[in-house]
Protein backbone atom coordinates (compact mmCIF):
# COMPACT_ATOMS: atom_id res chain seq x y z
CA UNK A 1 0.00 0.00 0.00
CA UNK A 2 1.16 3.86 -0.83
CA UNK A 3 0.95 6.40 1.47
CA UNK A 4 -1.92 8.35 -0.85
CA UNK A 5 -3.71 4.41 -0.71
CA UNK A 6 -3.57 4.61 3.06
CA UNK A 7 -4.62 8.18 3.04
CA UNK A 8 -7.93 7.19 1.15
CA UNK A 9 -8.75 4.15 3.25
CA UNK A 10 -8.25 6.45 6.72
CA UNK A 11 -10.06 9.53 5.44
CA UNK A 12 -13.06 6.47 4.55
CA UNK A 13 -12.41 5.68 8.22
CA UNK A 14 -12.86 8.70 9.92
CA UNK A 15 -16.36 9.13 9.97
CA UNK A 16 -18.46 7.43 12.87
CA UNK A 17 -20.81 5.34 10.12
CA UNK A 18 -18.07 4.49 8.26
CA UNK A 19 -16.51 2.95 11.06
CA UNK A 20 -18.89 1.24 12.42
CA UNK A 21 -20.74 -0.35 9.20
CA UNK A 22 -16.48 -1.26 8.28
CA UNK A 23 -16.24 -2.96 11.60
CA UNK A 24 -19.59 -4.67 11.73
CA UNK A 25 -18.79 -5.78 8.14
CA UNK A 26 -15.05 -7.27 9.68
CA UNK A 27 -16.72 -9.14 12.23
CA UNK A 28 -19.03 -10.72 9.38
CA UNK A 29 -15.99 -11.66 7.63
CA UNK A 30 -16.27 -13.22 5.17
CA UNK A 31 -19.53 -13.77 4.42
CA UNK A 32 -20.96 -10.19 4.73
CA UNK A 33 -24.37 -8.45 4.47
CA UNK A 34 -26.75 -7.91 2.70
CA UNK A 35 -27.00 -3.60 2.37
CA UNK A 36 -30.42 -3.52 3.80
CA UNK A 37 -28.87 -5.20 7.45
CA UNK A 38 -26.11 -2.28 7.23
CA UNK A 39 -28.96 0.00 6.55
CA UNK A 40 -31.16 -1.21 9.54
CA UNK A 41 -27.83 -1.62 11.69
CA UNK A 42 -26.76 2.68 10.98
CA UNK A 43 -30.48 3.75 11.39
CA UNK A 44 -29.76 6.49 8.39
CA UNK A 45 -31.74 6.23 5.43
CA UNK A 46 -31.06 3.74 2.30
CA UNK A 47 -29.63 7.26 0.51
CA UNK A 48 -27.70 8.68 3.30
CA UNK A 49 -26.17 5.04 4.19
CA UNK A 50 -24.94 4.17 0.10
CA UNK A 51 -23.09 7.73 0.07
CA UNK A 52 -21.36 6.39 3.30
CA UNK A 53 -21.01 2.73 1.54
CA UNK A 54 -19.40 4.21 -1.94
CA UNK A 55 -16.81 5.85 0.36
CA UNK A 56 -15.51 2.60 1.78
CA UNK A 57 -15.96 1.24 -1.96
CA UNK A 58 -13.76 3.76 -3.43
CA UNK A 59 -11.08 3.25 -0.54
CA UNK A 60 -11.09 -0.54 -1.45
CA UNK A 61 -12.48 -1.11 2.02
CA UNK A 62 -15.57 -2.89 0.88
CA UNK A 63 -16.59 -5.09 -1.96
CA UNK A 64 -20.11 -5.68 -2.92
CA UNK A 65 -21.36 -8.93 -4.41
CA UNK A 66 -24.40 -9.42 -6.02
CA UNK A 67 -26.57 -12.69 -4.93
CA UNK A 68 -29.77 -13.17 -6.07
CA UNK A 69 -31.80 -9.89 -5.10
CA UNK A 70 -30.02 -8.41 -2.59
CA UNK A 71 -26.68 -6.66 -2.15
CA UNK A 72 -23.78 -8.39 -0.33
CA UNK A 73 -20.96 -6.01 1.50
CA UNK A 74 -17.95 -7.63 2.35
CA UNK A 75 -15.07 -6.12 3.89
CA UNK A 76 -11.81 -6.29 1.96
CA UNK A 77 -9.64 -7.87 4.27
CA UNK A 78 -6.56 -7.74 2.31
CA UNK A 79 -7.08 -3.99 2.06
CA UNK A 80 -7.15 -3.80 5.92
CA UNK A 81 -4.64 -6.27 6.19
CA UNK A 82 -2.62 -4.00 3.74
CA UNK A 83 -3.57 -0.55 5.79
CA UNK A 84 -2.38 -2.05 9.17
CA UNK A 85 1.47 -3.60 7.92
CA UNK A 86 1.85 -0.21 6.23
CA UNK A 87 0.97 1.59 9.27
CA UNK A 88 3.19 -0.66 11.62
CA UNK A 89 5.84 -1.48 8.67
CA UNK A 90 8.63 0.39 10.26
CA UNK A 91 7.51 -0.55 14.26
CA UNK A 92 10.12 -0.62 16.87
CA UNK A 93 12.97 0.39 15.22
CA UNK A 94 13.68 -2.99 14.02
CA UNK A 95 13.66 -4.16 17.65
CA UNK A 96 10.80 -7.06 16.77
CA UNK A 97 10.36 -7.46 20.62
CA UNK A 98 8.74 -4.20 21.33
CA UNK A 99 6.03 -5.24 18.77
CA UNK A 100 5.42 -8.14 20.65
CA UNK A 101 2.10 -6.84 22.84
CA UNK A 102 0.79 -5.54 19.20
CA UNK A 103 1.37 -8.79 17.49
CA UNK A 104 -0.25 -10.89 20.81
CA UNK A 105 -3.21 -8.48 20.80
CA UNK A 106 -3.91 -9.40 17.18
CA UNK A 107 -3.47 -12.87 17.66
CA UNK A 108 -6.28 -13.08 20.21
CA UNK A 109 -8.69 -11.59 18.50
Amino acid sequence: MDTESALTALAALAHPTRLDAFRLLVRHAPEGLATGALVEASGLTQSTFSTHLAVLAKAGLVRAEKRGRQQIQRADIDTLRALMLFLAKDCCQGRPELCEPLLADLACC
